[in-house]
């Protein structure tokens, strides 16, 4: 993974900010993903853009976005959304938390010049299998396992106890052995469904959100306690939050969702939030549809 000079990352930003209008910011350094099958995995049409597209809805289509893109839907991605050479660096490990030792998924070379961590958080009913399936959800998740392999990263796609505290435990656990395992990396949450409720406690607490560079709330809930949070705070370290929806979601309602993220930037409006909706998705279209590589530049340009 390349560290970009302050004219190069301004460069790179601007590219992004053309696309889909987000606001200037200005950061000294920033690590960037290199690109990989971006063509196939770039978001639809615009449609409609507020508050200088920190707010976007985009042109999602059922029938080009799974029935074009599954060769079975909604089970297995076509061939060319997947590279399976990534398989080989995949590896079982375990980690022990408070409440018992649980296996987890790691992806990528564990070294020292590991740069970037994604520890992905499934939601109910899903498991740490999810996140290393790579024929489901279009491929999107063999796409986010070949960038970490690529940019001398690794992704995390743990088992934990529950989505309440005691699942909170373990993945802080997960958290900090991974930030004391390899403290050069920037250590990414991305939480699914029911798992925001995860990332959303961590995020509340100073000592573990310290930690993170950025978090992702894919078809998920909101958590009023973070708007009291120490992030929120006028000098509060800012963990950059991606959030991703389907505006016909039934199970966490996308309105209810899009209020909360308008109460953070009314709380702090330079705050590093953003918020895709896609037009006509249901609960899983933002972890089929959600474009890694946009989204962790996006954070890890933004993040400490």
């Amino acid at each position: 993974m390349r560290i970009l000079t302050k004219w190069q990352s301004l460069t790179s930003l601007a590219i992004g900010i053309a696309a889909l209008g987000a606001a200037p910011w200005q950061p000294a350094f920033a690590l960037e993903l290199k690109p990989f099958k971006d063509q196939l995995f770039a978001y639809p049409k615009v449609i409609e853009s507020e508050n200088k597209g920190r707010y976007t809805r985009v042109a999602y289509d059922k029938q080009r976005d799974i029935y074009k893109r599954d060769k079975i839907p909604l089970r297995k991605a076509r061939h060319q959304y997947v590279n399976t050479r990534v398989s080989w660096s995949r590896k079982v490990r375990k980690y022990k938390s408070p409440n018992s030792t649980y296996r987890y998924f790691a992806v990528g070379k564990a070294k020292s010049r590991t740069r970037l961590a994604v520890i992905y958080v499934h939601g109910q009913g899903g498991n740490h299998r999810q996140g290393v399936n790579d024929w489901t959800f279009g491929g999107n998740f063999n796409r986010l396992q070949n960038l970490m392999v690529r940019n001398n990263g690794l992704l995390l796609t743990p088992e934990f106890t529950d989505f309440k505290d005691r699942g909170t435990a373990d993945i802080a656990t997960l958290l900090r052995d991974t930030a004391k395992r390899y403290p050069k990396a920037r250590i990414v949450v991305a939480c699914g469904s029911m798992g925001g409720g995860i990332c959303w406690r961590l995020a509340k607490k100073k000592q573990t959100a310290s930690l993170m560079s950025g978090m992702f709330i894919l078809g998920s809930h909101w958590h009023d306690d973070f708007l009291k949070s120490h992030a929120l705070q006028s000098n509060g370290a800012e963990i950059p939050i991606f959030f991703g929806h389907g505006s016909w979601d039934t199970v966490f309602k996308p309105e209810v969702q899009k209020q909360f993220f308008e109460k953070i930037l009314q709380k702090k409006p330079n705050y590093p939030a953003k918020f895709i909706m896609f037009d006509t998705g249901k609960h899983g279209t933002p972890i089929r549809m959600v474009d890694w590589r946009r989204e962790l530049n996006w954070m890890l340009a933004r993040s400490h």
